[in-house]
């Protein structure tokens, strides 16, 4: 899994969205105090997103449970799931090629990757609207682990 981590990061680095802090300050890569790109990402969610995550950002009902085919429901993106707990480069690998090509191995998941539907520009305001919705202590934690993955080079 590190090496498709370091392959994610690399890949993002080459797309050019690789900042250590966002333009407001915070360690990460997300615009989440941005109006604009929160109100483009809200739209882009409900476009993209929402009908597997749930338009309130619920996820689909026993999420941490595999299905019969052995997949995972789509989890939650509010601050009841576990999205805060990664930082903002892998949320942008995930969203951008997919769970099961970060993930890697027989690892099997729903969730493809938007790369080719949302530049990165989009899946950046997506997470940002993500994380807009957070409250602030939540939010504090997650900036304490972009900047955490900064320092450890992730």
């Amino acid at each position: 899994m590190k090496k498709t981590l370091v392959a994610a990061g690399f890949a993002i680095l080459a797309g050019g969205v690789v900042y250590s802090l966002s333009a407001s300050g915070d360690p990460g890569l997300l615009p989440y105090r941005d109006e604009a790109a929160v109100a483009r990402g809200a739209a882009l969610y409900a476009a993209y997103c929402a009908s597997c995550h749930g338009a309130s950002l619920e996820g689909e009902p026993d999420w941490r449970e595999r299905d019969a085919a052995g997949y995972l429901p789509a989890p939650p993106h509010d601050d009841s799931g576990h999205t805060w707990h990664h930082p903002d480069r892998l949320l942008f690998a995930i969203t951008k090629e997919g769970t099961e090509a970060i993930v890697g191995g027989d690892y099997r998941s729903n969730m493809t990757g938007f790369g080719d539907m949302l530049d990165d520009e989009e899946i950046l305001a997506v997470l940002a609207y993500i994380k807009s919705t957070w409250p602030p202590r939540i939010i504090d934690i997650h900036n304490e682990i972009n900047a955490n993955a900064a320092a450890s080079g992730e």
